[in-house]
């Protein structure tokens, strides 16, 4: 079978797609939007909301959908059961959509909303930054499941 074609020139640049330029575009209207105007390191968080979105496995309509959260929640070692993943959706959308467009998701992570998408946001960024010891009683195993 072919391979869906590439758009645009190039050797397989790293340039992913018109994707990131959409998003940069995006990015910019969020720059000049006065309500994110006394947010601290606008221009790095969008960078890095930009990264985190690419790096769902997008549906091909640039948006993330249900599978998309879910490999994603998968690789972050926090899945989620298939109804708790179409609430989170709906949190970010506002139950409009059944995809999370990169408005949505910048939203939700500059809002002042807390949903568990970004929670889980956060705390991916947080395990990255320092890796701390859980905090807490360590799980309880069973004697099975010992050395």
């Amino acid at each position: 079978a072919m391979a869906a074609p590439r758009r645009a020139g190039g050797g397989g640049a790293l340039r992913r797609d018109p994707q990131d330029g959409r998003l940069d575009e995006i990015n910019k209207e969020f720059l000049c939007d006065p309500k994110f105007s006394d947010e601290e390191d606008l221009e790095k968080k969008l960078a890095v909301f930009k990264e985190k979105y690419m790096e769902f496995d997008l549906n091909n309509q640039g948006e993330i959908d249900l599978m998309s959260v879910k490999r994603m929640m998968e690789k972050m070692g926090a899945p989620k059961t298939h109804l708790e993943l179409k609430k989170m959706i709906s949190e970010v959308t506002g139950g409009v959509s059944e995809t999370i467009s990169y408005q949505d998701f910048v939203n939700v992570m500059l809002g002042k909303r807390s949903a568990v998408l970004k929670l889980v946001m956060m705390f991916e960024g947080k395990a990255n930054e320092s890796n701390p010891k859980p905090s807490g009683p360590p799980p309880e195993r069973d004697i099975a499941s010992l050395p």
